[in-house]
């Protein structure tokens, strides 16, 4: 074997590695909230959450991140907390290569590819054979609307008008700033996957009742 056939094998080995892991999941809606509301115990109580319901569903040996951002001193912005990218789904579809691919208009983000860490769909709004949503009295259980306290571009708000329910520790006064993982509301037009609307309230009962239950994205970091 000459060296230079010894270095271009070693160098495919160490690039194996690598290309094995093209298409792993690293991107997934929590199939449940911490049950608490929007209590999830601040960030490090949300990435606690997304980690272990990644390693519950055979997805360990990564770091995973929430995509919430925080206000006030200190405050983070989500787009900074989940990694450089590629991410992939639970099936192996392609969510975005990169952080600015994930924030434009056109990120297949939708009630197809947005799905929990077992692979489940999140309960959306349903729409006739034209795609227009069906009326209010005829949906049931939707779950689209998931916490992120983000604006669109995955920046967090300006101190003020609370839109992290007190930066994930409250389960009483506030609100948070929703998205919706099926992109449709019951208005006609695109919605936003992280920048939707407001919640009623910081409670898991005021999170229903606005068609949520508490999820939140989570992203492999590393």
């Amino acid at each position: 074997m000459t060296r230079l056939t010894a270095c271009c094998l070693a160098a495919l080995c160490l690039a194996a590695p690598a290309a094995a892991q093209e298409g792993a999941p690293s991107f997934f809606v929590t199939s449940a909230g911490t049950g608490m509301g929007a209590d999830l115990g601040g960030l490090e109580g949300a990435d606690a959450h997304c980690q272990s319901l990644a390693e519950a569903a055979g997805m360990s040996g990564g770091t995973w991140r929430a995509y919430l951002s925080t206000q006030g001193e200190g405050a983070e912005n989500a787009r900074d907390r989940i990694g450089a990218g590629p991410w992939y789904n639970v099936n192996g579809a392609l969510i975005a290569m990169t952080v600015d691919d994930l924030h434009l208009d056109a990120v297949p983000i939708d009630h197809e590819t947005a799905l929990d860490e077992t692979g489940a769909e999140v309960p959306y709004v349903m729409v006739d054979d034209a795609g227009a949503p069906l009326p209010r009295e005829q949906q049931s259980g939707v779950e689209h609307d998931i916490l992120t306290g983000s604006q669109a571009d995955g920046t967090a708000f300006d101190a003020g008008e609370d839109m992290t329910c007190s930066n994930w520790t409250s389960s009483g006064e506030g609100s948070a700033m929703l998205g919706h993982s099926d992109r449709r509301s019951l208005t006609p037009g695109l919605s936003p996957w992280n920048a939707a609307h407001p919640s009623r309230g910081c409670s898991q009962e005021n999170l229903v009742m606005t068609g949520g239950s508490g999820r939140f994205y989570c992203f492999r970091a590393d």
